[in-house]
């Protein structure tokens, strides 16, 4: 670009030295006025013959025209002089460079700046980019470490077993089948009568004065267990009201469901942030003869956090 515009100031020094004026050009008679005066001598000088008479019987042919114009007129050819060309001063040649010289540089100056900023464009792009791949190289990072704490955290998971030594009875027990130690902070049960599992609360519900159990924190080795609640066919009496909700339980018109939680941490995270809590749901079936129970309940009374 620089080289375009040096070749340019040169193309245009070269006009202005040749459109400049000679020293002899005021002198020079103009074309047009060289023809005319030419043309004139010729008119005049004709022989006496061919000059018009001063006789009246003159016929119009006779008043001919001569290039152009009558013959019987009078040219008159007036030739100005030409006007001097001013000179070009130094002083000016120097303004005119100087203009051109300031135009070339703000020329090369607008040429730098757009790649300055072009240069700038790329670099914020690359940049964005680099930063776009850290996030998403953290956020990876995040989810890997997170996947391993949580393979590595201990799950606790209820179940009901049957008791051994007694028939009709029935333990809830609390069992850790993760991979470190959990350490038991709370547990809290409740027993109720519905008709069936779609009129529990969609929230579970616990009452304070039948499920809240201040106990010391109990620690679970992975695969160790420990007992929430033992319930039996002797407790169904009761926990009716009457005799005639007991004959609607054996018939199966109302059902006992017994639900509660287990709150615990984990020791693996810092402390304050690794709290974790399972809530179970177990519907007792009373029998004539037999009884049972069986996991049981909406989604929201069997959840793991």
């Amino acid at each position: 670009m620089m080289v375009r515009g040096l070749a340019s100031l040169a193309v245009l020094l070269t006009l202005v030295q040749a459109n400049a004026p000679g020293p002899n050009a005021g002198s020079a008679p103009k074309p047009g006025a060289t023809n005319l005066t030419a043309a004139h001598a010729s008119s005049t000088q004709r022989s006496p013959s061919q000059l018009p008479s001063d006789n009246t019987s003159q016929t119009p042919e006779a008043n001919a025209e001569c290039n152009g114009v009558p013959c019987d007129q009078k040219q008159i050819i007036v030739t100005l002089p030409a006007q001097p060309a001013q000179p070009w001063l130094l002083r000016e040649r120097i303004s005119w460079g100087a203009y051109v010289l300031l135009a070339l540089v703000g020329y090369v100056a607008i040429l730098l700046a757009l790649s300055t900023l072009k240069k700038i464009e790329r670099n914020t792009a690359l940049a964005e980019s680099a930063a776009q791949a850290a996030l998403n190289a953290s956020e990876a990072a995040l989810a890997t470490a997170q996947a391993i704490l949580l393979s590595e955290r201990p799950w606790i998971l209820v179940s009901v077993e049957h008791a051994i030594d007694k028939p009709n009875t029935f333990a809830i027990t609390a069992t850790n089948k993760g991979r470190t130690p959990a350490t038991i902070t709370a547990m809290v049960e409740q027993v109720g009568i519905k008709s069936d599992e779609t009129h529990l609360p969609a929230i579970p519900e616990y009452d304070d004065k039948q499920g809240a159990q201040p106990m010391i924190s109990v620690t679970l080795v992975p695969g160790e267990s420990t007992p929430i609640k033992v319930f039996s066919r002797d407790d169904v009496p009761a926990i009716c009201k009457s005799d005639e909700q007991l004959k609607r339980i054996e018939n199966w018109d109302e059902k006992i469901f017994l639900h509660g939680k287990v709150v615990y941490r984990d020791l693996v995270g810092p402390y304050g942030s690794n709290e974790h809590q399972t809530t179970w749901c177990c519907w007792y079936i009373h029998g004539r003869q037999k009884s049972g129970m069986v996991i049981a309940g909406p989604a929201g009374y069997n959840s793991h956090t």
